[in-house]
Order: structure tokens, then sequence, then C-alpha cells
């Protein structure tokens, strides 16, 4: 069985990432979440209804102990099982500034994207290696590409989650593992659901906020075989707000 595993599956960007790997490349979708089951579950009927099909998986990305439990039953439950792909979806923002800005939403902004980032893919490197195979997509943001004002812990979460996907990829490009990432811009999610979208849209050049199909298409893209020379890359989908 071929997994692909997609954390903060359960909303938005991360819940049509799963749809789509399901769809198009046919994998048994692992939906992580942590707090809305609800939610988690909402997504996996979706994946059934279209003839695909996955399981819903329960763990904090911040907690390393946690995801190690629960991705070593997990593996232990199901041991011709092969996660081929990752997904490091999760993220949370505490936006502020910086001058106001307490040590804990400094500190868990980077424990949930920075360090999920290396408690998931470090439970699994090993196995990829040994397979010679394996897909890993960090889904970051335009603000770490950048920079935005009111959010410095969440661009140094995302441009340091940038900087470990072009030093991984170089480590285990030759076993045929590949490590991307997809920078959204404004994409119509509950994230964004406050935001004066009429305002921001004047800032992009494409003159409207991105769908979260959009983003999923890309990372469906380099979660195929037809990105298999591709590595190393952060590709931004924002519309031309930063090129």
């Amino acid at each position: 069985m071929n997994c692909a595993l997609v954390t903060g599956g359960s909303r938005g960007i991360g819940r049509a990432i799963c749809q789509k790997l399901a769809a198009d490349l046919g994998y048994y979708i692992l939906i992580n979440y942590q707090g809305n089951m609800q939610a988690a579950l909402e997504t996996l009927q979706l994946i059934e209804a279209a003839g695909g099909k996955g399981e819903i998986i329960q763990f904090d990305v911040a907690d390393a102990d946690a995801v190690s439990t629960a991705l070593t039953d997990w593996s232990a439950r199901n041991p011709d099982a092969v996660v081929e792909v990752i997904v490091n979806n999760a993220g949370i923002a505490k936006d502020g500034l910086f001058m106001w800005m307490s040590n804990t939403d400094w500190q868990s902004v980077l424990d949930t994207s920075l360090n999920g980032f290396f408690n998931v893919t470090n439970f699994f490197i090993q196995k990829m290696l040994r397979k010679r195979f394996g897909r890993i997509i960090n889904v970051v943001s335009v603000s770490g590409v950048k920079g935005t004002a009111g959010q410095t812990n969440y661009s140094a979460a995302k441009a340091g989650v940038i900087g470990a996907t072009k030093a991984l990829a170089q480590e285990v490009a030759k076993r045929n593992i590949t490590v991307n990432a997809v920078a959204p811009g404004f994409i119509q999610t509950d994230m964004t659901a406050d935001m004066d979208e009429q305002e921001l849209t004047k800032l992009i050049p494409a003159n409207r906020f991105g769908k979260t199909e959009e983003v999923a298409d890309l990372v469906s893209f380099l979660a195929s075989k037809k990105s298999s020379y591709i590595t190393g890359e952060i590709i931004n989908i924002n519309g031309g707000i930063y090129s």
C-alpha cells in the first residue's frame, strides 16, 4: 500500500491536497489533524466519495513524542504500507508587531512549521532512503520568501523551512528523493477569511486570490514521477505578487 501523509490535512489547502493526491495519483491518504476531528472526517468522506481511500491520524506536529508515538503505532499496524509522499502543510499564525510579540507567540509558530517539518520528515527519511524513492513537499509562504510586516515569527518559521528544503534536497537526491517547497500567496481559506480581499486584490497582478485547488494541483505535480528532476526548488504560487 503506497501512502501519502498530509499534515494539517483537515481543512483549506491541506484538504485540497489530500483530495488531489488521492484522485490524481491513487495514494492512500493519511490525513493528519491536531484538534478538529470532524473536519478531518469530512476530508476523508470527500476522498471516499470520489473513489479514493485513506484514514485520519491525530497528532500535533510540534510535539516530537506525539509524532513518534502516533507514526510508530500506525507503522506497526500497517507493516506493508510505504509512505512515499510527505506534505508538510501544518502551520499556525500568531500575527503581531515584533515589539509586542510574546515568547509564546514566537515559539509556537516556529515549533509548528519548522520543528513540525523535522519531526515528521525525520521519522520517515531513513525508510525513504532504503526504498530509494520519495517526495517531500513543504508548504511555505510568500511571507517566508519576502518577509511580511506583522509576521516576523511566521516569516522566520517559513524561511527556516525553505533553507531546510534546499539543504535536505542535496542530501537525498541520489536516492531518487526530491524535496521541494510551494510558497502560496493569498489563497481563499479560513486563514484569509478575515482579510479585506477587495483591498488586497489590488496588490495582486492576477487581480484575485488563489484557490486551494490551484495549490493542490502544484503539489500533485511535485508528488508525481513527472517532477523527478526538480528538487531543492521553492515554487511561488501567488498570482505574481512576488516575482
